[in-house]
């Protein structure tokens, strides 16, 4: 009968709002729906499971939303980033070290914005409670990226560029690090990807377009094409591509899904390439004689 668990608290003023969701983006949190009316706006973050817990005798010295993650050091990198680039505050004025605690964990406390303290920790040993598995971060600083998008709908694919260099640059890469490539249309996305993969000279490619039904008789053939060229692309050299072209029936569903109310696919896709970069990494490694 239970289906989720929600917390709901108020930000106080708008720009307490958008640094909030900033935040939570920039930690690696799913965006969710959300809602906007005349009186409120909600932003949602999604985990893929929620605990209620009650404590009986000592309490730890935790802040009352724990958060776990599968990476703490990277969690908390993040965290460091996000502080210098959004407040202009010491970090350490917000942010603490990360210390072990007596039941078999790591934590750290950190406070994006005043009167807002949250607990981001992990078990010690990565195998508790789940299986092993390597897993890439979301810690981008020194990769090298291009970002394919295609100029038809710009109105859309403006925006997914958007989410792109926003999630790129709030995860440590640099702007000159990031190259952007703009061709006609989503057709002519995996030739480009292609082209600029088998030079090598980047880590991964993000590819942005949008094809809406209404446009055109042959859109299920299009699509099948790109999709089937961007992948081509990503066995054949190595490099990896990440999907970051809608299809839609319509230009209100794109809209939703560049921002509006579905989060940014834009966002969404480069995220998706910083992971890949990282575990692209760890398995060249564990390969390593």
């Amino acid at each position: 009968m239970i289906k989720g668990i929600s917390i709901l608290r108020p930000a106080g003023n708008a720009a307490a709002f958008e640094r909030l969701s900033g935040f939570f983006e920039a930690i690696g949190f799913a965006r969710g729906s959300g809602w906007k009316d005349v009186s409120s706006t909600g932003a949602s973050f999604l985990a893929p499971v929620g605990n209620l817990e009650f404590v009986n005798g000592q309490f730890p010295p935790v802040a009352d939303l724990m958060v776990e993650v599968t990476s703490l050091d990277a969690a908390h990198q993040a965290a460091a980033r996000w502080l210098q680039g959004n407040t202009g505050a010491d970090s350490a004025d917000r942010l603490s070290s990360i210390t072990d605690t007596d039941w078999k964990s790591r934590l750290f406390t950190v406070e994006p914005e005043p009167g807002f303290s949250f607990t981001f920790w992990a078990w010690i040993d990565p195998a508790k409670g789940r299986p092993i598995a390597t897993e890439g971060d979301l810690s981008a600083e020194g990769m090298r990226f291009a970002i394919v998008v295609a100029r038809w709908n710009a109105v859309i694919t403006d925006r997914l560029l958007d989410g792109a260099l926003d999630a790129l640059m709030r995860s440590g890469a640099k702007r000159a690090n990031i190259e952007v490539v703009r061709v006609p249309g989503a057709w002519e996305v995996p030739a480009a990807a292609r082209a600029i993969a088998a030079q090598r000279k980047v880590d991964a490619v993000v590819t942005l377009g949008c094809l809406l039904r209404g446009e055109t008789a042959h859109y299920e053939a299009i699509y099948n094409e790109v999709a089937r060229g961007i992948g081509q692309s990503q066995q054949e050299t190595g490099v990896p591509h990440s999907f970051g072209v809608l299809t839609c029936e319509t230009l209100e569903q794109a809209l939703n899904r560049a921002g509006i109310k579905a989060g940014n696919k834009g966002f969404e896709a480069a995220v998706a390439a910083i992971e890949m970069v990282s575990l692209q990494r760890k398995l060249a490694e564990s390969g390593k004689p």
